[in-house]
């Protein structure tokens, strides 16, 4: 049965957020703080934040910083994950991905679907694991930013959560590349 082991202790986890938007700016940026407001609540903390344009160089080099820097385990990026031409957050962070976690956006479509039915079909979220660091791609919508953390994140981010959790196994997400290197 799914749930926490209270006899583990929380492990608190350095997670950035990214917005990827044309038009917003840290001040105007609900979905940002959403997420902002429910890693803080859940004992983690905020490692690194930014805004930037819709642009697919710009939002690979934010990552690419936060992947390089040892305090950040997580990058969650909300924005840019639509179908307009604007919308190039997967194919910005897709070919960074060494292992792709095709189970996110499934169980992110399902929570999804109930909430708003087929407008589900309007996102292209997507997660995968580079440089031994978990990223997230989610919509821009608070409430987008809310189901992927209510009902998936807070569990996986939570090492007591029962029968298994992202970070139980941070420690091996990036040992094909060490073994690479040897």
């Amino acid at each position: 049965m799914a749930g926490l082991d209270e006899s583990r202790a929380f492990v608190p986890l350095g997670i950035a957020v990214l917005t990827v938007s044309d038009t917003r700016s840290l001040a105007e940026d609900r979905s940002g703080d959403t997420l902002v407001a429910r890693l803080e609540g859940a004992g983690h903390r905020l490692a690194g934040r930014a805004v930037v344009p819709d642009e697919v160089e710009e939002i690979r080099g934010q990552v690419r910083t936060w992947l390089a820097d040892p305090n950040v385990d997580v990058v969650i990026t909300t924005g840019g994950t639509g179908f307009t031409g604007r919308d190039v957050t997967p194919e910005a962070l897709e070919p960074l991905f060494e292992k792709r976690m095709e189970g996110f956006s499934a169980v992110f479509h399902r929570i999804s679907y109930d909430k708003i039915g087929t407008s589900t079909l309007q996102s292209r979220a997507t997660a995968g694991v580079a440089s031994g660091t978990y990223v997230f791609v989610l919509p821009g919508s608070p409430g987008a930013c809310r189901d992927a953390w209510d009902g998936i994140l807070q569990a996986q981010l939570d090492y007591r959560h029962r029968p298994c959790n992202f970070v139980e196994i941070m420690p091996r997400l990036d040992e094909h590349l060490r073994r690479g290197a040897s």
